[in-house]
């Protein structure tokens, strides 16, 4: 296996940005690789760009959403067929896309391991304090996004790569009355409506200040995580942190949805960047009122606990009624394969729908729901035992959407009312994030609202 591009000095080489793999999951064509001799190992000399196919693929199909309904967690695209790995560490994408004014951690393809973390601005810190704080947690982003750390680094990540790090910043409702801006507060970030089925612990929901880590190395991530704490101190206190994963890029034989703690093929319907109206779903656009939110996106989070115990003990034939999906492929019961349109008005013999009224897929599809999407980019979680020894487990479900009213709290009202899937399912945390546009060069996220 090659060498990873040491992560104390800059990179070399293509960036990933909108118009190649890490922001979209599309690799940019690489050269054909020579075969390997017979008897001998496979070749290694690959793209970083490559690097990515596994995890283009990667996310969720049939979760509800946090209760936010629909297949969660694809990534936004599907990559190129994967070949032998060389450097995983090696592969960066740009803390400012090219080409995109949204942040980077929205469109690109999901990371092995992930932080979400939430800060409360502390007692007496205001607009002037904010405005610091989100000064050098971009400047920190940049660098560590890029591979470069400074003399003072705790050397945690030492010798490793940018390993496709990004940092994404959000702002909570709550944010605005620290900061004298209540007005400039958008309506869209008005407080998520209670569902029947939210058992939600307030201790480890909303929150000032939201971010969320990305990598694709897990010392990476942690490195990350922890110099942006060490950038809060003395201007936030941390509210609340979970800890998540998904596949590792080059784990399957080909790119593939992956599968979330149920088993379930996951993310199959996630709404793609060539999709025409893409944008218009899950970024604000320029009618907004709010200027400084224009090429933004808000995201709704929510730690989801999977009943592992009891899905576990259903047949695999009433796991598939309960989803709407085969299980081995994530086709819908209507038949075809894992991309094919599910039938949702196909009978059987008996004269009932092939999908049930209440399973997950049917319920969640934007169909069923005028039409409403969200893009879906979750983590799973496991968090040791319970004291009944049932494994503490689940998703950390987080989606975007241009408005949260129009996409999760339909799309979750909808659940509410009638999903087979929220009988294994319990919804613990929520929070709610409005994530400005990316930074302009030599800027920070955030500051046309907190300095215009």
């Amino acid at each position: 296996m090659s060498k990873q591009t040491p992560k104390t000095g800059p990179k070399t080489g293509p960036r990933t940005g909108p118009r190649a793999g890490a922001e979209t999951g599309r690799p940019d064509p690489a050269p054909a690789e020579p075969a390997p001799e017979a008897g001998g190992p496979p070749s290694v000399d690959l793209s970083r760009r490559r690097l990515l196919g596994t995890v283009g693929a990667a996310g969720a199909t049939g979760l509800v959403a946090g209760g936010a309904g629909g297949a969660i967690g694809a990534s936004a695209t599907q990559g190129d067929a994967p070949r032998a790995l060389s450097s995983l560490g090696s592969t960066e994408v740009a803390f400012r896309p090219a080409g995109a004014r949204h942040q980077a951690g929205i469109t690109t393809p999901l990371q092995a391991s992930g932080h979400l973390v939430a800060f409360d601005l502390a007692p007496g810190a205001g607009r002037k304090e904010a405005a610091a704080l989100l000064r050098r947690w971009s400047r920190t982003a940049e660098e560590l996004m890029s591979g470069r750390t400074s003399d003072a680094d705790t050397g945690v990540a030492l010798d490793a790569g940018p390993s496709s790090l990004t940092v994404t910043f959000g702002l909570g409702h709550s944010f605005f009355g620290r900061t004298g801006l209540t007005k400039r507060r958008p309506l869209q970030l008005d407080p998520l409506p209670d569902f029947s089925a939210d058992a939600l612990d307030p201790r480890r929901s909303n929150g000032d200040l939201w971010i969320q880590i990305g990598a694709d190395d897990a010392l990476v991530a942690f490195h990350a995580l922890r110099a942006l704490q060490k950038d809060a101190s003395g201007s936030a206190r941390l509210r609340w942190q979970m800890n998540g994963f998904n596949r590792t890029p080059g784990a399957t034989s080909h790119p593939m949805t992956t599968r979330n703690l149920m088993g379930q093929v996951d993310g199959t319907n996630n709404p793609k960047p060539s999709d025409e109206d893409f944008d218009e779903r899950i970024f604000v656009g320029r009618d907004s009122d709010q200027e400084w939110m224009r090429g933004g996106s808000y995201a709704v989070v929510r730690r989801i606990r999977m009943l592992l115990d009891a899905w576990e003990k259903r047949s695999l034939h009433e796991q598939e009624k309960v989803i709407g999906r085969r299980k081995a492929n994530g086709a819908p019961l209507t038949g075809g394969s894992e991309t094919t349109p599910m039938r949702l008005d196909a009978t059987g013999a008996d004269g009932l729908p092939v999908v049930p009224a209440n399973a997950h897929a049917r319920v969640a599809a934007p169909e069923s729901n005028q039409g409403a999407a969200m893009l879906r980019r979750p983590y799973s979680f496991h968090d040791g035992f319970r004291d009944d020894g049932a494994p503490d487990a689940g998703l950390l479900f987080v989606c975007w959407q241009a408005d949260p009213l129009r996409a999760f709290t339909q799309i979750q009202r909808k659940l509410d009312r009638g999903d087979a899937l929220s009988a294994f399912l319990r919804h613990e945390s929520s929070g709610l994030y409005a994530v400005p546009p990316a930074a302009e060069a030599g800027d920070y996220v955030g500051r046309p609202l907190l300095e215009g």
